[in-house]
């Protein structure tokens, strides 16, 4: 099969196609034929050598989601059949032709989406869901600021936390960027570029009871002036840094939660529990149209680098895909 390599740590002219064995799926494993594959920031960070696979991951592909075929299945494989269609959040290897996925990971693609509309989502939509709805427990009527507004994580946190009942704001880096994000369902975009989200937040509702962050450094002091009392900021990347002076006593004084996750390192029994919980609360949204992926752009495989230039400009508004087997089909 074809696959995107790593071929040494760098920018984005280290990734090549080059031919490789077409992996075998384990016993509670699928193997699917790969129609399109997402572009995610930890593909940037694992390129640059800053992000390795966890065991068990093709150590130099890279790739976290997929959309396809399942075309083999393990021997103590119960829940699909050769021939579903499905997307699957993978812990690497989705840049390839073909790869494998836990059963457990994999979900079929509701309503008539498209192979490249299906894999734009597990990545995000697990990260969301784990760390919004089950670590954040953000609830209906609560407010959430979301940084990163018009990322990939973005656009989907936007949408479901609206479709959850939530006021959603965000921060965005263009007045673009926040207008894109408002006609999402945004409540408020702020341009942090030219505007102080701290201020303006405590300025327009007083506060938020979730924050979900992904840029770290010295965002961290002003997330937790803006909590509300009881309220929680979840991290879950850091972009400007992973160190920060914050008052205790604020967190104290207000009962403050800080917690956040890596989804890629945990369990195979976790990610199978999110599948689940996505597929039942989640999968309905999507088939009926309340909420649905947003791919700003695709590329042929053989244009990886290309995608992870623009990934690394920050100019896109939605998710990234590679079509890895050229199709409109929808079903």
């Amino acid at each position: 099969m074809k696959a995107v390599v790593i071929t040494k740590p760098g920018g984005p002219e280290v990734l090549s196609i080059q031919e490789r064995p077409v992996p075998e799926p384990l016993a509670a494993e699928v193997l699917i034929k790969v129609f399109a594959a997402g572009i995610n920031r930890p593909d940037i960070f694992q390129r640059k050598g800053n992000y390795p696979p966890p065991p068990g991951a093709p150590p130099d592909i890279p790739g976290l989601e997929v959309a396809g075929v399942i075309e083999a299945i393990g021997e103590q494989v119960a829940t699909w059949r050769i021939g579903d269609k499905v997307c699957a959040l993978l812990s690497g290897g989705g840049y390839a032709e073909y790869c494998t996925a836990p059963e457990g990971q994999c979900l079929e693609i509701p309503g008539l989406l498209t192979f490249a509309e299906a894999a734009s989502f597990p990545e995000t939509f697990f990260t969301v869901w784990s760390n919004v709805f089950d670590r954040g427990k953000l609830k209906p009527n609560e407010k959430v600021l979301i940084h990163g507004g018009s990322s990939g994580i973005g656009v989907t946190a936007i949408q479901m936390a609206k479709t959850w009942g939530a006021t959603v704001l965000v921060t965005a880096g263009t007045d673009e960027k926040c207008m894109f994000c408002e006609k999402l369902g945004a409540d408020k975009a702020i341009n942090y570029r030219t505007e102080n989200f701290g201020e303006e937040v405590k300025k327009l509702y007083g506060g938020v009871d979730v924050v979900l962050d992904m840029i770290g450094g010295d965002y961290t002091t002003h997330n937790l002036d803006i909590l509300n009392e009881e309220g929680r900021l979840v991290l879950i990347n850091a972009m400007n840094g992973d160190e920060s002076i914050v008052r205790l006593s604020q967190i104290m004084r207000k009962r403050l939660i800080v917690t956040g996750s890596m989804l890629r390192i945990r369990s195979t029994a976790f990610k199978a529990t999110v599948a689940r919980q996505l597929y039942e609360t989640v999968w309905p949204w999507l088939a009926s149209g309340q909420i649905k992926p947003i791919v700003f752009q695709t590329f042929p495989l053989e244009k990886a680098g290309e995608a992870h230039q623009l990934m690394e400009r920050g100019s896109h508004m939605g998710k990234l895909v590679l079509i890895v087997k050229n199709t409109e089909n929808k079903y």
